[in-house]
């Protein structure tokens, strides 16, 4: 089966454990598959060239920065968290501090630990559900995320995602600041010139 679009699958009333969830992402190792909240198997589609080219420009621009902070720990879009909400989710770029980090055991660092990012990117694709992308970037927010970026190349424009504050839409922003979470990090969005 190869599809350009997400592939949603109800499992309520399955009860797919967390290990059972970990066990089945492991035996389909070639597929990018997520769980939400509402108890959906999402089944994601491969990026195409110019979208797998931004995310890993966003994770690089993460790195380096992390690199020079040594504040935390970045992650790819092939990592799966288990939110306090029960969702499985796989941001495009995700960073969780080094003490968050450092009290999960060692066990837990090997799994899909049981934490939320403290900031995250979702960029979106052609392909992508805005709607969709909105609802996952709630379930960080009510998970504990602190700062996400949701952006939008297609509408160009980010979202932007913080505790206890509405959505702010910026259109054709030219860069991103990190805030507090993410204390000097500046992102350069040449992305929507690509």
């Amino acid at each position: 089966m190869m599809t350009s679009e997400a592939v949603i699958l109800n499992i309520k009333n399955v009860g797919l454990s967390d290990e059972q969830f970990f066990q089945l992402c492991q035996i389909n190792e070639c597929w990018k598959i997520e769980q939400s909240a509402k108890d959906e198997l999402i089944i994601l589609p491969g990026s195409n060239l110019i979208t797998g080219n931004r995310e890993a420009e966003l994770n690089g621009n993460l790195m380096i920065w992390n690199r020079q902070s040594k504040l935390g720990k970045v992650f790819s879009s092939s990592t799966i968290f288990t939110l306090p909400n029960g969702g499985k989710r796989s941001p495009d770029v995700a960073w969780i501090t080094n003490e968050r980090w450092d009290a999960l055991s060692i066990e837990e660092q090997e799994k899909f630990p049981k934490i939320c990012p403290d900031f995250v990117i979702e960029l979106r694709s052609r392909t992508d559900s805005l709607t969709q992308l909105q609802e996952k970037m709630q379930e960080y927010l009510n998970s504990g995320l602190r700062l996400g970026w949701l952006i939008d190349p297609q509408n160009q424009k980010v979202e932007i995602y913080r505790q206890n504050q509405p959505v702010e839409i910026l259109s054709l922003p030219t860069t991103l600041s990190g805030e507090d979470v993410l204390p000097g990090f500046i992102l350069d969005l040449p992305l929507f010139n690509n």
